[in-house]
């Protein structure tokens, strides 16, 4: 058995924080088999303070201040960047459209060494939070549904699961810091959201005034509408549809989660009410109180979260898995190591659609991803289909040999992995399709979540064995 020490880093619109984790890893397989490590035990040893994401006129993300910020934290928790194994850093809402968001996380990524490295789009930032929140964990656990509202500074990301699948997720321009006030409670920012839905509600803002507290609570009681119109709890009106976030899925739900639970800064407050309602130079407190007073907390049932204000981000584990060469496709061994690949889990409708023979689904489903991860290249995660017929199997080559060569550059691999055995005849069928010299690789037995991203080593045991490393943000 040994340890490994993970480091998780997230610069939210409102708050920067940093988690670090002690992981326990040990090869779990019998002495006559292959080793399959994994991890056997995982603990939060550090949490950071809380702090303001700091920012150079409102525009930009402050990198110093932020590395400075985290240089302080690993000194407290007692770590150097030579004793991290791995790590996430983590940018998310609207920290996520600052004009240098790229490069903080190439800048952070560097306080140790292969960190998985994200800037999270809206419906991606949805995901994160819901597994952090515990409430993916919670649906597989009870085959339920239940839906995660995270709702940071500027947006409430939502994401949907039944029996732990992903089944919707959305986002809307719904915070608590849409509005900031300073000691004498005089506005000093109005988000150009905030301003769409004071038009609506007939208030007036204007930077420098003294807000009137009955407008907190008309402004803040209308933004809990919409969330409540959101989960289908009521019907949709004109500002619901308008307060989506651009970039962000549809949110489709054909009835009401019956479980719900929150995460983000605000979510401290719907769950413990109380205290001064100013306190952090905002309207958070005040959308806390209208979402607990609204008929989306009083007509779901109400889960606690594991994580609130960390949720999107409280460490990243790995566990190492070796596969059969019996079951695996690559073409040559020279495009080995391969890191830091986002899985795409594949939806179920998206994954029928192509065994049946239509492409379309994975097409548009691609372009979205690989615009929410602002990435080259990503792993085709087919996690449904079992044991697909001969018609089935060249549906799904096509369809996916299709697609790669549509979005994927030339000179990045072509990546499939398949839950159960069949990745070597998927993959042998893919090879006839694509352009001579591309490079594919296909793989399957290894379980990939939406959020993690993986690594692939070089061939081991004379090509018959790949160790494939999932980097999986642990939570709770």
């Amino acid at each position: 058995m040994s340890e490994i020490l993970s480091v998780g880093i997230d610069i939210g619109t409102s708050t920067t924080s940093m988690v670090v984790s002690r992981f326990e890893i040990e090869n779990t397989a019998s002495c006559f088999s292959v080793p399959r490590v994994a991890i056997v035990e995982q603990e939060i040893i550090y949490r950071s303070d809380i702090y303001l994401t700091p920012l150079v006129d409102g525009i930009k993300i402050d990198i110093d201040q932020v590395q400075k910020i985290l240089e302080k934290e690993y000194q407290k928790a007692g770590i150097t960047p030579s004793m991290i194994q791995t790590g996430a850093v983590i940018i998310t809402g609207e920290s996520a459209r600052k004009e240098n968001a790229a490069l903080v996380t190439q800048t952070l990524s560097q306080l140790a060494g292969d960190f998985v490295v994200a800037t999270a789009g809206p419906d991606l930032e949805s995901i994160i939070a819901a597994k952090g929140a515990g409430a993916q964990q919670y649906s597989e656990e009870y085959n339920c549904t239940v839906a995660n509202l995270d709702i940071g500074g500027g947006t409430t990301n939502i994401a949907v699961f039944h029996c732990g699948e992903l089944v919707s997720k959305g986002c809307y321009d719904i915070g608590g810091r849409l509005i900031k006030l300073d000691g004498e409670r005089r506005i000093t920012y109005i988000s150009p959201r905030m301003q769409v839905i004071a038009q609506d509600c007939k208030v007036q803002l204007k930077v420098g005034d003294r807000i009137q507290e009955d407008d907190i609570h008309i402004l803040t009681k209308r933004m809990a509408q919409v969330l409540t119109q959101a989960m289908a709890l009521e019907p949709q009106d004109s500002l619901c549809q308008t307060m989506q976030t651009a970039g962000s899925s549809p949110l489709q739900l054909e009835q009401p989660a019956p479980n719900i639970s929150f995460s983000g800064g605000v979510a401290d407050y719907i769950y413990h009410a109380g205290g001064d309602l100013y306190r952090y130079g905002d309207i958070g407190v005040f959308l806390a109180d209208a979402i607990r007073g609204s008929d989306l907390y009083i007509r779901s049932k109400v889960l606690p979260a594991k994580e609130t204000i960390r949720a999107t981000v409280v460490g990243a584990g790995s566990y190492t898995t070796t596969l059969s060469g019996s079951t695996i496709t690559y073409s040559r061994e020279e495009v080995f190591p391969i890191k830091n690949v986002p899985a795409f889990v594949l939806e179920t409708r998206v994954e029928e659609a192509l065994a049946a023979g239509d492409p379309r689904p994975l097409e548009e489903a691609t372009a979205w991803f690989l615009q929410q991860n602002q990435t080259e290249n990503l792993l085709f995660c087919l996690t449904h289909t079992k044991n697909p017929s001969y018609g089935q199997l060249c549906n799904l080559a096509q369809g996916l040999a299709k697609t790669g060569e549509i979005y994927i550059p030339a000179n990045r691999p072509i990546l499939v992995l398949t839950e159960h055995d069949f990745a070597k005849s998927l993959g042998q069928a893919m090879k006839r399709l694509v352009a001579p010299g591309r490079d594919l690789i296909c793989i399957d037995s290894v379980r990939a979540r939406p959020g993690d991203y993986l690594d692939m080593g070089k061939p081991l045991m004379g090509g018959m064995a790949i160790p494939v490393v999932v980097k999986t943000l642990i939570f709770g």
